[in-house]
């Protein structure tokens, strides 16, 4: 079979080959039933049921792909969006759009100093040794903390003429033992939970950037209906996976009281029971608080209360 033939009518879907957000997307893509079977060592895999093709890269090289058009659509973390846009600034044509933030692979961009040190402001490491991956939104964070313009989110590179006194130096991996190996002063790097970080003996003194996993799409993809398409299947599924579906029976009288608890999306479902003087509601209520929730219609007066799970959808 001709691979590179194959591809040429195809939508060109990128998303990380291995790392923190791998796993996470094969079940998102499994959820949207795009249904493929990728060969072992075979980066490119063709999808059964739709046109398109999944790319396997590094999550660090997708908004280079997708930002040159060179793949349609991608999922990655907003900090490797924000990496590769401040070393190519988007233009009209060329960079990303981001469609839908995924809600998931969520960590934070940090300076962090040594525990132990006498550093508890980022001022304080002007002039000395930073280690990262990161390098470019270290140098633009750097830039701004020597220009006493230093802030939670990045700014763009201001003065050319200013050179950088600070030192940023590239690691691609263990950027945590850069301080206890006396490489670096200071690091920029991902913190999820935090436990790495304080295993390594690491504080944080400031936050570069918050991120999420996203699904980004070229700005001229070769098919845009399908794009919309495949965009709508994946927050079927991440909305599927934040609401369950809540129905019980109340008298008509408080519905609404309950309604307050209950919304929905745009509003409650409401039917009629046979016994008079009673509805039965339906509604979405966040999986995270129905709890919460149950126990309000309870003291309200609601009964025959059940939670179902929800395994796609299509709301607005």
């Amino acid at each position: 079979m001709d691979l590179v033939y194959h591809l040429n009518d195809r939508l060109l879907f990128a998303v990380p080959k291995k790392g923190r957000l791998h796993q996470q997307c094969l079940d998102l893509l499994s959820g949207s039933d795009i249904q493929f079977h990728r060969h072992n060592r075979l980066d490119i895999a063709l999808v059964k049921n739709m046109p398109l093709a999944l790319i396997f890269l590094p999550a660090a090289d997708i908004p280079t792909f997708v930002g040159e058009g060179r793949v349609d659509l991608g999922i990655t973390g907003r900090d490797q969006v924000a990496e590769h846009e401040a070393v190519t600034p988007p233009t009209e044509t060329t960079g990303v759009r981001e469609i839908l933030d995924l809600g998931f692979g969520a960590c934070k961009l940090q300076v962090q100093v040594p525990e132990k040190g006498d550093i508890d402001k980022p001022e304080q490491l002007v002039g000395k040794n930073i280690v990262t991956s990161f390098t470019h939104l270290a140098e633009t964070y750097f830039w701004n903390v020597e220009n006493n313009d230093s802030q939670s989110t990045v700014q763009t590179n201001g003065d050319a003429g200013h050179k950088l006194r600070t030192s940023i130096k590239y690691v691609g991996g263990s950027v945590e033992a850069a301080c206890a190996l006396g490489v670096a002063d200071g690091i920029v790097d991902l913190v999820e939970s935090g436990e790495t970080m304080r295993a390594a003996g690491l504080k944080a003194i400031d936050t570069v950037l918050e991120s999420t996993a996203v699904l980004i799409s070229s700005k001229h993809p070769s098919d845009p209906k399908l794009v919309t398409k495949v965009a709508n299947r994946i927050k079927g599924v991440i909305t599927a996976q934040r609401y369950v579906l809540c129905t019980y029976n109340v008298s008509r009288d408080i519905l609404a009281k309950v309604s307050e608890v209950t919304p929905g999306k745009r509003a409650p479902t409401v039917n009629s029971l046979e016994e008079e003087g009673w509805v039965a509601v339906s509604a979405m209520v966040e999986r995270n608080k129905i709890a919460n929730v149950m126990d309000e219609l309870t003291d309200l007066g609601a009964t025959d209360i059940l939670v179902t799970k929800i395994d796609n959808s299509r709301t607005t």
